[in-house]
């Protein structure tokens, strides 16, 4: 008897293929079920909208996340994995990258201009399983640079700036971190004034708020004084969002009162060096 089940298949090409086996054991089915099912994450399949490649990338069960503080400009910071590292998918076919909830809502016309300007210039890119801050940077800034190309809105550039700024907060890089608030901080501004309604699952309050505080993490105290009282004052405001803004408030304030006591010290060391200059060499 004919030991080889795939006998006859020769003929096709398929040659030397004695080895290979049509059941795994079960040790390796059990083995790489038990991986899958700890596995924080899972592939999930994608179809790209501009050249139709079917692709799969990297998602996180939600069962996995592990919330441990949010910074006051909604930044969430996780104790496990980190879901934000995973928040843009990219087709390696063609380029086209953009956040996952913005993926597949392309128009022609921006289909078009990805095809003429982002696809001929792509090289490839190959990622682990594993993502870390540096390259949700790198995923970031592709999806921004595909918002730009197409001419997005500014409130999807915003949002991308943003995160991107979270991600160097992170790496504890404040130099790069201010950049990207500032690009934010116009993006939000933008559509503040331009776009409807949610903004990524976020009201024209909450907007007003986030305007603020990045008017005062990019060191803009008078303009965020300005957003914080109109949250404050505004009825229709939640108490959880009004107390976000007395906070930015206070935050200003004890900034500003810790620096006037600064001058002033200053200003007595210099009154006190002028005295002992005229004293021995007079006026």
């Amino acid at each position: 008897m004919d030991k080889n089940i795939f006998s006859g298949l020769d003929k096709f090409g398929f040659k030397d293929i004695e080895d290979i086996k049509i059941y795994s054991s079960d040790d390796e089915e059990k083995e790489e079920v038990k991986s899958s099912v700890h596995s924080p994450l899972y592939d999930k399949a994608i179809i790209c909208p501009v050249c139709r490649n079917a692709f799969k990338t990297k998602a996180v069960k939600s069962s996995y996340y592990r919330i441990g503080k949010k910074d006051s400009d909604f930044l969430v910071r996780y104790l496990t994995i980190n879901p934000y590292f995973y928040d843009v998918w990219l087709c390696n076919n063609c380029g086209y990258s953009a956040l996952k909830v913005d993926f597949e809502k392309l128009r022609e016309g921006e289909i078009e201009k990805v095809k003429k300007i982002i696809r001929p210039r792509w090289k490839s890119r190959e990622y682990g399983s594993d993502y870390d801050e540096n390259i949700a940077i790198e995923r970031y800034k592709l999806a921004l640079l595909n918002y730009a190309v197409i001419e997005a809105k500014a409130s999807k550039k915003a949002i991308t700036c943003l995160k991107i700024a979270w991600m160097y907060r992170l790496l504890e890089d404040g130099e790069n971190e201010l950049i990207f608030l500032k690009q934010a901080l116009e993006g939000f501004n933008q559509a503040f004034f331009n776009e409807m309604f949610p903004i990524y699952g976020m009201d024209k309050f909450t907007v007003m708020y986030l305007i603020g505080e990045l008017h005062r993490r990019v060191g803009e105290y008078e303009n965020a004084l300005l957003w914080y009282s109109q949250v404050i004052t505004t009825p229709a405001v939640s108490p959880k969002l009004k107390e976000l803004a007395r906070d930015g408030k206070d935050l200003i304030k004890e900034y500003q009162q810790y620096h006037e006591k600064e001058h002033e010290n200053e200003n007595v060391e210099e009154d006190g060096v002028k005295g002992i200059f005229s004293k021995f060499f007079g006026k």
